[in-house]
């Protein structure tokens, strides 16, 4: 894969993982991330390029694709992972956990297409990825805020695909289910379920980047149940939800096992 990729929200998590799965496959990596110690210090781990970015600043986030492009060359991907998800009751989300969530999960997004896009555009070839969340399409209680987004990321990124189809760009989303990072830290699996690991969903950007398609589900087989069951009626959607757990995995969560997770995505 001789391609520049450039992914932000890569100190950890699936975009750490992403980022060593792309450099295995050959591709030049640079990777961005707000924390600027922890990212650097990822960098120097893959031995790829590793800067600070703020993805709602798009002075920030400008001269992160503009360092990526002098170190590595023209971007051919970028991708659009930096997210954070606030968890509880929607009466007890503060006004700034809204803010802050929408900010980097919807417009950190927006921002990074659009800065990618115009690079792009006028080279006839390039490839947006957008990290969404199977949150997007499956409203979840005590998780309404990061619903929001990830429903705001999917519309956002079809609209976008269908906009420049057809000018040698592709515009993709990808929707992993729960899956092992710090964002799901004091929660418990769905019952009879298991949970996807970031390196999982490495490989499906892999793939989406070799053979581009819209939007992928991580793991893929859950595609065609989510599909069909937006089908159902809704007292058959509730059931469901209560058979595996849903309706509370969200409410019911270990706050003192969140507590690193929610102090650093509030103090960024």
């Amino acid at each position: 894969m001789s391609k520049v990729v450039a992914i932000t929200g890569a100190a950890r998590g699936i975009g750490l993982a992403t980022a060593r799965a792309l450099k295995a496959r050959g591709a030049t990596v640079v990777i961005g991330d707000i924390d600027d110690a922890a990212v650097r210090e990822a960098g120097a781990s893959l031995g790829v390029e590793a800067l600070a970015v703020d993805v709602v600043s798009r002075a920030s986030f400008t001269d992160f694709l503009d360092q990526a492009e002098g170190t590595a060359g023209r971007l051919d991907v970028l991708i659009n992972n930096a997210g954070i998800m606030p968890i509880g009751p929607v009466t007890g989300e503060s006004d700034a956990d809204t803010r802050r969530c929408i900010d980097v999960n919807v417009h950190g997004v927006m921002l990074g297409t659009k800065l990618a896009l115009d690079r792009m555009l006028p080279r006839g070839r390039g490839h947006v990825i957008n990290i969404a969340s199977l949150a997007g399409v499956l409203p979840t209680p005590g998780l309404a805020l990061y619903n929001a987004s990830k429903a705001a990321v999917v519309a956002f990124t079809e609209a976008t695909r269908l906009e420049v189809q057809g000018r040698g760009v592709h515009v993709s989303a990808v929707l992993p289910t729960f899956t092992n990072t710090e964002l799901i830290a004091g929660t418990r699996s769905p019952k009879g379920g298991t949970n996807c690991e970031p390196e999982e969903v490495a490989a499906a950007v892999a793939q989406l980047i070799g053979r581009p398609r819209p939007q992928t589900v991580v793991p893929r087989r859950l595609g065609a149940q989510i599909r069909l069951g937006t089908l159902f009626p809704d007292r058959l959607k509730q059931a469901i939800s209560r058979r595996y757990g849903l309706d509370t995995i969200f409410l019911d969560y270990d706050p003192e096992a969140r507590k690193n997770y929610d102090a650093r995505i509030r103090s960024c």
